[in-house]
């Protein structure tokens, strides 16, 4: 009965996911197009000043020399494919996937974190992997536009990240088991107040000795056109995460009062015979 349930949760998270993918997506593509073009523009401007204050290698032999080498590579997927069908693709699948394990999270933390109805533990879960899988590791380590940051530090840049996203996450279930454990000594919200302010020390001492990404911007790239991308990239996650926790808390609110009011009617049905 147990398996029947969290497999029923598991495949309502992924369709909740998938839900708030397509509200991530309408958001990425309104909001957070703009900005990425920009950068774009920015990113094709500096190229095309370096390539007109350089010399060229073959001055003196032909005029312009080699025009397969001036030419920009094509490129092989077009940039509207990538801003619509391509930025689907990868919202959608991020949405289902992160649906998935958020189901999984809300099994285990149903009924071991206080009597939470399944929506209130839903919306809970959500708040928590926004929290720990998005918010603290883009305090540390901040999005940039794609094509923004030197491109030698990218495989450093994107471990950073990763283990920032890895160490958040192990704080947060290190912050939850402290919780439970203050809980019958302190009470509930003494114990949650106590398990918050030691995440976030914790967090901020990872802040403090993790190394910045001190390349992660070019010199000279728009503040104000960061900016934009920066809160972008915020609100597509805060969409994804609000819309999923609503969503899951209907469907799994419905699930688990089918499943209950199934087992009582069959201990119902069952206690004449016994008797």
């Amino acid at each position: 009965m147990y398996a029947s349930t969290v497999r029923g949760l598991l495949v309502r998270g992924m369709l909740a996911g998938l839900i708030a993918g397509l509200f991530a997506f309408a958001v990425a593509y309104v909001v957070g197009e703009p900005p990425v073009r920009g950068s774009i523009a920015v990113e094709e401007a500096q190229a095309a000043q370096g390539a007109a204050g350089a010399p060229s290698a073959h001055a003196g032999h032909g005029g312009d020399a080699a025009p397969a080498e001036a030419a920009e590579e094509e490129e092989l997927v077009s940039r509207p494919v990538q801003s619509t069908f391509g930025l689907a693709t990868g919202v959608l699948v991020y949405g289902v996937a992160l649906g998935g394990i958020a189901s999984l999270a809300f099994s285990f933390a149903l009924g071991r974190v206080g009597g939470f109805s399944p929506r209130a533990t839903a919306a809970l879960t959500a708040a928590g992997a926004f929290a720990t899988v998005y918010l603290v590791p883009f305090l540390k380590y901040p999005a940039t536009p794609p094509a923004v940051g030197n491109p030698d530090t990218i495989g450093q840049r994107t471990t950073l990240f990763f283990l920032m996203i890895l160490l958040s996450v192990l704080l947060g279930v290190g912050a939850i088991v402290l919780g439970r454990r203050l809980a019958p000594r302190l009470g509930n919200w003494n114990a949650t107040l106590a398990a918050g302010g030691a995440f976030v020390v914790a967090a901020a001492l990872a802040f403090v000795f993790l190394p910045d990404n001190s390349d992660a911007v070019q010199p000279g790239f728009p503040a104000a056109l960061l900016w934009e991308f920066r809160v972008a990239s915020l609100a597509v996650q805060l969409v994804l995460w609000a819309v999923f926790a609503i969503v899951f808390g209907v469907l799994a609110q419905r699930l688990l009062a089918s499943r209950a009011d199934g087992t009582e009617a069959t201990a119902q049905q069952t206690a004449p015979a016994l008797g």
